[in-house]
């Protein structure tokens, strides 16, 4: 019980290292000719930025919350930087903590679990980010969903702690959790619907328009599951699941009309073959080409849903030469600039070019789950 309250608010240990790389990626032509950077022009940008669980707990660390605050205050001053030239708004994960609370309140429904994480999140970014000079917010976002929607059908958002197979089989059979593979250990799974509308989406657009030394964080975990009651479309209840926060941000960052939107992990881009000898890493590729390729389908718990919330920002909004972009979190400014991470836009020449002389470590194969404080 200590074990599990001491890891509640604690964002998520990198349980699957190669996952949040893409593994299967159709060959293509090797450009090496350096993509222009969208902050080249010296404008300043809106930039939505995504913060992963797996990017706050880095890899090999314990569940625990000293090495959560840690984290927490590695990640403030890298967020601060950006914050001096860009205008942001950050976004964060939740899969983890939420994981954790069901399990020592497994009365409470996991839109309350939710709203909890969100707060406990949001609450130590907050206090990381003002110890680097900047005042942040966080925002408690409700996100309308489809209750009826076809992903209760089939629950795909991991949460909660990983586990070897025995003891996943276990838990499974005793309470009746819906567990799937993740990576080479097993996670439980709970429904993610689409977001539909993010309802403090003006608190949001007001803080930046009048209040811009100030940096929001809103949509934490995906934002907390809601649904109109059809008879009376102004009463909402809470859903039971939980939003995956990749796609919420990626729905922030067009309805706030973002320049960019960035989605940094505790690894780099975009791979092909990764793990592998000949692996390389995509330094830009157009929705198209990423589609066409199943880039990061292989992995539907971890890339997967990146790459394609990146391509449904750069598709979906409204503005010209929006752009997405996935790296790891160490190299946020150095992402902006072109030089780190996998751009994806429109216009890239012949649908992708490789990041020259960059090849990905060696996979780490292991067949204990890490242990957990």
């Amino acid at each position: 019980m200590i074990a599990h309250r001491r890891a509640l608010i604690l964002l998520s240990k990198t349980r699957c290292s190669f996952s949040t790389k893409s593994g299967a990626v159709a060959e293509a032509g090797s450009k090496t000719t350096p993509t222009p950077s969208p902050s080249q022009s010296g404008k300043k940008l809106r930039l939505v930025v995504a913060v992963g669980g797996n990017a706050l707990q880095r890899r090999g660390e314990r569940l625990t919350i000293e090495n959560m605050l840690k984290a927490a205050s590695e990640m403030a001053p890298v967020m601060a930087e950006l914050a001096k030239t860009h205008e942001l708004v950050l976004t964060h994960g939740n899969g983890p903590q939420v994981g954790e609370l069901a399990l020592e309140r497994a009365a409470a429904t996991f839109d309350v679990l939710g709203a909890e994480s969100s707060g406990q999140i949001g609450y130590v970014m907050a206090q990381a980010m003002q110890s680097a000079g900047v005042t942040a917010v966080p925002i408690l976002t409700q996100v309308v969903v489809d209750q009826y929607s076809e992903a209760f059908k089939d629950p795909t958002k991991f949460v909660g702690p990983i586990y070897g197979s025995v003891e996943a089989q276990a838990l499974q059979t005793s309470l009746g959790w819906t567990i799937k593979p993740d990576g080479e250990y097993f996670r439980r799974v709970v429904p993610s619907p689409p977001p539909m509308e993010i309802l403090q989406l003006d608190a949001v657009k007001t803080l930046l328009e009048h209040n811009p030394n100030v940096l929001p964080i809103a949509c934490g975990g995906g934002g907390v599951p809601v649904a109109r009651i059809p008879s009376c479309p102004t009463t909402l209840q809470g859903v039971e699941a939980v939003i995956d926060k990749d796609a919420c941000g990626a729905k922030l960052a067009v309805e706030l009309e973002a320049d960019g939107y960035i989605i940094l992990t505790d690894g780099g881009g975009i791979w092909e073959n990764f793990g592998k000898p000949e692996a390389r890493e995509m330094e830009a590729a157009t929705p198209e080409y990423l589609r066409g390729t199943g880039a990061g389908q292989k992995f539907p718990g971890s890339m997967g849903p990146k790459v394609n919330s990146a391509i449904d920002f750069v598709e979906q909004s409204k503005k010209s030469g929006v752009w997405a972009a996935i790296g790891d979190l160490k190299d946020a400014a150095a992402i902006v600039e072109g030089k780190e991470g996998t751009y994806i836009k429109e216009d890239v020449k012949d649908g992708v070019v490789w990041r020259p002389g960059r090849a990905g470590p060696p996979r780490k194969e292991s067949h204990d789950p890490p242990a957990r404080a």
